[in-house]
């Protein structure tokens, strides 16, 4: 009798490994199960030839119990893979997010800053600007720089409406200048606009050192700006728009 080591290695080789797999995948519930069947085939073995059909039906069943935890384990496998996928993606999905909502958060602080710093410089620049007004207001003649806001407010009169000019006959009007105006003056002011508008208003008088200089006229239904005052904030305002544009 000859025997063939090939086969016989080979034979070898697959119970090693079927001996593998069962450890690997049966645990000892199916270790235990296997033990039970290997106990029945050496007692079959043992037996003679009748109990031959027996231990191979034996076999063929643990190979299909092999099969089936084949599959399962490619299942759970294939299961856990697309629960760890799902759960990166996840992950990822809300990584993105969180990064996407401080960004905005930062560009947002970072506008908001320069905005506020915007904001500041036109403050101090609109303070700087009527310090500056009012000095030169107090180095320039008095008299000459009323006259020329007092022709520019009559100016401004003459270019109203009709309807609104006629609307101050009888109305009560305030006089506002950056400095005092005596009694003749004021009588003087007080034609020439009436002249202006064609009607004759009453006209009051008051003193407002904010306007820095200039001459402006206020009433219930119409106001006249006509002052440095109001042509900085005028200056200020379009700044300000330019900047945010």
């Amino acid at each position: 009798m000859q025997i063939d080591w090939w086969t016989l290695g080979f034979q070898t080789a697959n119970v090693a490994v079927l001996i593998w797999l069962l450890q690997r995948f049966f645990w000892r519930p199916v270790a235990g199960i296997i033990e039970q069947r290997r106990a029945v085939t050496r007692a079959a073995l043992a037996e003679a030839k009748a109990t031959d059909d027996k231990a191979s039906s034996a076999l063929a069943d643990v190979e299909k119990t092999r099969v089936g935890f084949a599959a399962e384990r490619t299942a759970i496998l294939k299961q856990a893979h697309d629960a760890a996928a799902a759960a990166t993606a996840a992950t990822l999905a809300a990584t993105t997010q969180t990064v996407a909502t401080r960004e905005a958060a930062g560009t947002a602080a970072i506008e908001a800053e320069h905005k506020a710093g915007d904001k500041a410089w036109a403050e101090r620049s609109g303070r700087l600007a009527i310090d500056i007004s009012g000095r030169l207001a107090a180095r320039l003649d008095g008299p000459a720089v009323q006259e020329s806001f007092l022709g520019w407010l009559l100016a401004q009169l003459r270019a109203l409406p009709e309807a609104t000019r006629q609307a101050t006959n009888g109305l009560a009007l305030e006089a506002v200048s950056a400095t005092p105006i005596d009694a003749a003056g004021q009588t003087r002011l007080s034609r020439l606009i009436a002249e202006a508008l064609g009607a004759m208003p009453i006209i009051t008088y008051r003193t407002d050192p904010a306007l820095i200089a200039g001459l402006e006229l206020h009433g219930p239904h119409l106001l006249v700006t006509n002052s440095w005052q109001a042509d900085l904030k005028t200056i200020l305002k379009d700044a300000s728009v330019e900047g945010a544009a």
